[in-house]
């Protein structure tokens, strides 16, 4: 394995500092971020509370109907001090779900298990454009490097936002760089991550551990060359995720 070490405090401090000079160039000084209750947008709402102070970060809740551990995500909210506000989904997506599968005209659309969990993301990722431009703040992106490899995100959903956060870093540096933050719950930074959508756990939904593909990201194998194979060819099928959509040339 190729030689790899990582500094979680120089990480942390180094994000902070390169988020403020990005936020001076660019001119904003408050952002707005999805709180799930997972260790992503923990890590991030810390991170932009050290980054621009509490009261200029804007954390919300986007239960999708039930939620039941968005008592982890209004906890995020208040031992950081952070903005905080409850925007429940659930009705937006009942309502796209009767209407794209009405059959009155038009031709035929089936329910599909996978686009009706994508659904979520994507209203969620609506609701928070429309607050982000409605208070002019800056929309933070919360994925990681481990879920960008292997595609496990919602295109035109988690990926969009106006800067990533944790994009170089993978699942299990980013539990490293959370527990070097005594301001937020251990429990929390090392909490099982879920889509909170389908009932299972993130390395349910992938069949794959997060650990393997830091190995994998970091040192080129996880030691298993099946288990390397799987996370390629998964590699390879998302590889539309993680650019800008592709131009038809015109010739002109």
């Amino acid at each position: 394995m190729a030689e790899y070490t990582f500094d979680p405090v120089q990480a942390r401090d180094t994000l902070i500092a390169n988020l403020k000079e990005f936020a001076a160039q660019t001119h904003f000084d408050k952002v707005v971020l999805g709180i799930s209750g997972g260790k992503d947008s923990t890590v991030c709402a810390a991170l932009c509370a050290r980054a621009f102070g509490a009261d200029h970060v804007y954390g919300v809740m986007l239960p999708d109907g039930v939620q039941k551990d968005i008592a982890d995500s209004q906890r995020v909210c208040d031992v950081l001090g952070i903005n905080q506000r409850v925007v429940n989904i659930g009705a937006m997506h009942q309502d796209l779900h009767a209407a794209v599968l009405a059959a009155d005209e038009g031709f035929p659309v089936e329910f599909s298990v996978e686009s009706d969990i994508n659904v979520g993301p994507r209203l969620r990722m609506t609701t928070l454009r429309y607050i982000t431009q409605a208070i002019g703040a800056r929309l933070v992106g919360t994925g990681n490097k481990s879920e960008a490899t292997v595609g496990y995100c919602t295109k035109d959903g988690d990926t969009s936002c106006d800067f990533a956060l944790l994009a170089t870093l993978t699942s299990v540096e980013v539990v490293q760089v959370g527990l070097t933050m005594e301001e937020l719950p251990r429990e929390l930074v090392e909490k099982p991550p879920t889509d909170g959508l389908s009932g299972k756990t993130d390395e349910e939904k992938l069949g794959l551990l997060y650990s393997d593909i830091h190995k994998y990201i970091r040192f080129g194998t996880c030691g298993d060359p099946d288990i390397d194979a799987k996370i390629a060819a998964k590699e390879r099928g998302s590889a539309h995720k993680r650019s800008m959509p592709h131009v038809i040339q015109s010739g002109m």
